[in-house]
């Protein structure tokens, strides 16, 4: 396939993006990791209607905003729900992109209801982008300078998202701070997974096998990962999904690490799915749950 030059809106600034569409096309695979022996905890909430007169049932609606719930009893019957259509994803990485290849992989197998659409990396050369180009998928730079010149700003990747039509945006261990001017043109639509139980172990210097060796020698019995919306800070946004996995007597940062990256991947293709299925609900103190798929009444 010969190589396609990507149409951009026009930007704030003249230089054109660091965007590459790879020329050859083929499907990597991901190692499969063995099933481990820990068990993994998730925390459910049921909304139960124990408490509601026996005629009526409760409504919730799913959607950026709050909770609000109303008696349907004069309903005779749900009305049937529109098709939904598949969402856009842009992904972020900084490395070899396991999270990414993960969701990737979902959205083939039909796990996630959406689109890997654009990847936006601040290397170039790492694993991450290299399985993008493999898989066709388009490769933004960012941040990109050339001799100390900012030849792509933060306008310019607002536009060329927009571009895509990207709906989600999900950090998957990129280890820049993303700037104010992509935070406020995607409010609520921007997630990051941290490899510790936020707030715990979070914050500017807090990434990677620093993480898991200040776990440890905290003497913390559990840890895990973390899925959050964000905000203009590192690691402070509304937690919406955590994995809670033991730190065991004799772990070393690296059996941790790997315990918890295991989790990570799943969560992250659950989360994403949640996302696109429009299954995130706002509860009125501000706080973001996940509806379950399997039943509408209960909430992670």
């Amino acid at each position: 396939m010969e190589t396609r030059n990507a149409i951009l809106r026009p930007s704030l600034h003249s230089a054109a993006p660091s965007i590459q569409i790879p020329q050859n096309h083929f499907f990597s695979t991901l190692t499969k990791i063995p099933s481990p022996k820990w068990v993994s905890l998730k925390i459910r909430y049921s909304f139960s209607s124990h408490a509601l007169p026996v005629k009526s049932k409760t409504q919730c609606r799913n959607s950026s905003e709050k909770i609000k719930c109303k008696g349907v009893s004069d309903i005779e019957e749900d009305k049937p729900k529109p098709k939904l259509r598949r969402k856009n994803l842009a992904v972020f990485v900084s490395g070899g992109g396991s999270n990414f290849r993960s969701i990737h992989e979902a959205t083939l197998n039909g796990s996630v209801h959406g689109n890997v659409v654009v990847l936006v990396t601040n290397k170039q050369d790492c694993g991450g982008a290299e399985y993008a180009r493999d898989n066709r998928i388009p490769v933004i730079v960012f941040p990109n300078k050339k001799d100390g010149q900012e030849v792509f700003s933060a306008e310019d990747l607002v536009i060329t998202l927009r571009s895509y039509k990207v709906d989600f945006i999900l950090l998957a261990g990129y280890l820049k701070l993303i700037p104010v001017e992509l935070v406020r043109a995607y409010p609520k639509s921007i997630f990051n997974i941290h490899p510790s139980l936020l707030p715990a172990f979070g914050g500017k210097g807090y990434y990677g096998m620093k993480v898991h060796k200040a776990v440890i020698a905290s003497g913390a019995r559990y840890s895990g990962p973390t899925i959050h919306y964000v905000d203009e800070q590192y690691d402070t946004g509304r937690i919406l999904a955590q994995r809670v996995v033991p730190v065991l007597a004799n772990d070393t940062a690296e059996e941790l690490a790997a315990r918890v990256l295991h989790e990570e991947h799943q969560l992250y293709v659950d989360v994403a799915a949640a996302l696109c299925e429009e299954r995130i609900t706002w509860r009125e103190d501000g706080v973001p749950l996940i509806q379950s798929k399997e039943n509408p009444n209960e909430y992670f």
